[in-house]
């Protein structure tokens, strides 16, 4: 039978829980890895003098935090021998849920899309948790420094070289859920529709696909560019699909995003960047180990 210390330092944890997996997901793009990481904090939490820690909060950031750069530091070399591009493993978010108000939601929407995470991936893992702390999460630079055992000035040159990385990669436009749903909607009609005409309206100019299967799932194992290009692939990837393939528009990393599914297993994740009304970059996961997470969409 537990004791009362222990169901108090479970109900501690478990508050915390979603932040921690939040700025866990953030550093890694990966919910297998967040996870991981997440219990190894709660096994260090389970086992630590909890008398001498005086802000739960900050000391469990603190932990998940240098256990996630660990990680990544071990992941990023396997990346390099990842089969095609990678992209980070989507994650079901319900952002009004856990982030109601709109400034808040803007911010949390934006530090967990795939355009940013995929921009992110070129940073050091100690930028990248400066970056996740700092935007994500609002994080003071002293308690940052705090956590990291940095200086207050070297988190600052991180938080700014950082910054200034990731502001030149993403997107220049913000996530809007009602535009990507009409989006994807009428995507689908033109490509079931054979209307490659309508199609190639919806996408931009110099639209690109990035395909993700790490060598697991058929998917193109180089970046497509270009608006004709990217039509005639999403022509012959519908006229390939086996019969028996469902559709359902979730709400994943903060967008709106296609999941097709057969007989309960998921098939494939697609969602869009938009910009001036058009598609600019469609993502499309078909690595099965990216979709486990998705059996119960």
């Amino acid at each position: 039978m537990p004791t009362h210390s222990a169901t108090a330092a479970t109900d501690v944890f478990e508050e915390h829980r979603p932040l921690l997996h939040g700025v866990a997901y953030r550093m890694l793009g990966r919910v297998a890895d967040s996870e991981d990481v997440v219990q190894d904090a709660w096994l260090r939490w389970a086992s630590a003098d909890r008398s001498e820690v005086r802000e739960p909060r900050a000391y469990l950031v603190r932990i998940t935090t240098r256990l996630a750069i660990d990680r990544l530091r071990q992941v990023q070399s396997r990346r390099e021998s990842y089969v095609g591009p990678w992209l980070p493993e989507p994650l079901a978010t319900d952002l009004d849920a856990t982030a109601p108000d709109t400034a808040e939601r803007a911010v949390f929407t934006e530090s967990v899309t795939l355009a940013v995470l995929v921009v992110m991936e070129s940073l050091s893992p100690l930028e990248r948790a400066v970056f996740v702390l700092r935007e994500a999460f609002g994080y003071p630079y002293a308690e940052i420094a705090e956590a990291l055992d940095r200086s207050e000035a070297a988190v600052r040159q991180l938080a700014g070289r950082a910054r200034r990385h990731v502001e030149e990669g993403k997107p220049r436009f913000q996530v809007d859920p009602d535009r990507q749903r009409d989006l994807t909607e009428r995507l689908m009609a033109a490509a079931a529709g054979d209307d490659l005409e309508g199609l190639l309206k919806l996408l931009a100019a110099d639209a690109r696909l990035v395909g993700d299967s790490g060598g697991k799932a058929k998917a193109p194992l180089r970046i497509i560019e270009s608006a004709d290009k990217v039509a005639r692939f999403l022509f012959g990837v519908t006229r390939s699909l086996p019969s028996g393939m469902e559709y359902a528009l979730l709400e994943l990393n903060g967008g709106i995003a296609l999941l097709a599914h057969r007989g309960g297993t998921p098939d494939s994740v697609t969602q869009f960047d938009v910009e001036d009304g058009r598609i600019q970059t469609v993502y499309i996961v078909r690595n099965p180990d990216k979709l486990a997470s998705l059996m119960a969409s």
